[in-house]
């Protein structure tokens, strides 16, 4: 029995195409013609009009928060529930994170609490240097609400799209809110480059900045020289040319994820206490993991009973992120709420979703997944 996996690669014969073109063209050093084609396509689509191609997603983080301004000793607002990345970027440069809860009408940053904290903040005299809006899941914040609360604070908002390229906020493609926004082209991501990360800005000055850093801040003089501490984050061409393949069939790709989200939706229905992340309505979700929420005293099941009978089955599901403010590498840091965060952890499950799963493969997800409540209710009525 072949494994379901939760989110692989999806590639075709156009990225090996331009693999093999980059190759044969020995571009093989990090700079390339590729590479500034890849930024122009991804600006293109996210309609922003400057881009920086990184290693990594946390890379553009880092840089993202260098280049709007955040210092060592600012606190830095984030959501809890993300990726430890979100939250190492803000400690890479020296400021604190500071964890705000998720609304569960969205899963993202919770817009009434990110202002309550403004406000304390403020009435400490502490400097909030960034705010980190997490697009969970592929589903954008509230960029409306969000935005609003930051610019009353004058406080930049750094959009953590990296799971979130294909979705978009009230018509807009995801990114290209608040002074900058970063994607990761991670190997599970919707598009990949193996490894890699994108820098995007309406901001010219932000993004050349964070270009100047990413090649270990070398100036631009025969001689290597170098007035201030770069990293060595570019891109390689090579892995431009695959980002490139990828991007051509973004659109495919969010299309068949949504109709998997939507297929277990369907098959999925008659559960009671089992429920889909919501998707809000300011916006489309890309779809990119599908999460469900199980209530074990109407299921009969946890998710942990759930994802262990998928996992015998040869089927990869993961809970969904752990809150920030419980993970030991950020113990110490304030937190505002963090219940419902904390509720989404114990009960939420991340199914697989990847855009080349096909539907005999759904099929026994789905199966798996009655068969697991159906185990309980066969049991209670032996029981009885």
């Amino acid at each position: 029995m072949n494994r379901i996996l939760l989110s692989p690669p999806h590639m075709g014969p156009h990225e090996r195409r331009l693999l093999l073109d980059a190759f044969d063209s020995n571009w093989i050093a990090p700079a390339g013609p590729e590479l500034g084609a890849f930024e122009r396509e991804v600006a293109a689509v996210v309609d922003v009009p400057h881009a920086v191609a990184l290693s990594s997603g946390t890379a553009a983080l880092h840089l993202g928060l260098i280049a709007a301004g955040v210092q060592p000793g600012d606190v830095v607002i984030t959501s809890t529930l993300t990726f430890a990345a979100t939250a190492n970027a803000i400690v890479y440069v020296g400021a604190e994170p500071l964890f705000v809860d998720v609304s569960p009408h969205t899963w993202t940053l919770d817009p009434d609490l990110l202002a309550e904290e403004l406000t304390r903040q403020a009435r400490r005299g502490r400097r909030v240097g960034a705010i980190i809006p997490v697009d969970l899941y592929g589903q954008c914040a509230d960029y409306a609400r969000i935005q609003a609360v930051a610019e009353s604070h004058g406080v930049p908002v750094v959009e953590d799209a990296a799971e979130a390229l294909g979705a978009s906020y009230g018509g807009r493609p995801a990114g290209g809110f608040g002074t900058c926004g970063v994607f990761s082209f991670n190997g599970n991501k919707i598009i990949t480059t193996s490894g890699g990360g994108m820098l995007v800005s309406h901001d010219r000055a932000l993004v050349e900045r964070a270009r100047h850093l990413s090649t270990q801040a070398r100036l631009p003089v025969i001689h290597y020289e170098h007035a201030e501490v770069g990293y060595n984050y570019r891109m390689s061409n090579l892995l431009a040319a695959i980002g490139r393949g990828q991007l051509a069939g973004l659109q495919a790709k969010v299309a068949a994820r949504r109709a998997v989200n939507a297929r277990y939706r369907a098959k999925l229905a008659g559960f009671p206490g089992l429920t889909f992340m919501p998707e809000a309505p300011y916006g489309q979700s890309n779809c990119w993991l599908t999460c469900v929420r199980i209530d074990p005293s109407a299921l009969g099941v946890d998710r942990e009973f759930v994802r262990s009978c998928l996992e015998s089955c040869e089927i990869e599901s993961r809970p969904v992120w752990k809150p920030l403010h419980l993970q030991g590498a950020f113990r110490g840091c304030a937190v505002r709420g963090g219940r419902t965060a904390v509720a989404l952890f114990e009960e939420g499950l991340c199914l697989p979703s990847g855009s080349s799963l096909s539907e005999s493969d759904q099929d026994r997800v789905i199966a798996a997944i009655e068969a697991s409540c159906e185990s309980t209710r066969v049991c209670a009525q032996r029981a009885r």
